[in-house]
């Protein structure tokens, strides 16, 4: 009991981040629950939803990576599989997503999309920079193109 404890509060630590959400309770269900010590993780799978006031992840599986101190040494939280997250307002969805608590770094990658009101983009990566409030869109390596679509308003 101890541990999944501790991975609830090292999930709550991940998306405390005041550039994510507001304060409050982080809510997690998925299909199974293993914590692997020797390897310092811990791993939610199948149709895992991780809620929190303002923000909402959908993914096939959730780790979290924490170091010998455990939730005080957090590591990286990773979503792999039909990623999806929402916020109010905005959406995005891709294939995997990775976000460092350190850096405070979120990449989301594989068919991204991103949808709000006033348009769509489509991208291979979309990679924030919550510290620098800097977002950067990237097209596939090659031929792939960044696109979007604006609304004008009316």
């Amino acid at each position: 009991m101890k541990m999944v404890r501790f991975v609830l509060f090292a999930l709550f630590a991940v998306f405390a981040s005041p550039a994510l959400t507001q304060n409050g309770e982080t809510e997690i269900t998925a299909d199974k629950f293993v914590i692997n010590e020797g390897a310092s993780e811990a791993t939610f799978s199948g149709n895992v939803v991780v809620t929190q006031p303002g923000l909402t992840v959908w993914a096939d599986t959730v780790i979290v990576y924490y170091g010998a101190g455990g939730a005080s040494e957090l590591k990286d939280f990773e979503a792999v599989g039909n990623v999806r997250i929402e916020q109010p307002e905005q959406s995005a969805t891709g294939n995997r997503a990775h976000y460092n608590p350190n850096s405070r770094v979120l990449r989301l990658t594989g068919n991204v999309v991103v949808t709000n009101p006033t348009g769509l983009l489509r991208g291979e990566e979309l990679v924030v920079d919550l510290a620098n409030d800097i977002s950067e869109f990237t097209g596939a390596t090659g031929s792939g193109r960044v696109t979007g679509v604006f609304s004008t308003g009316d």
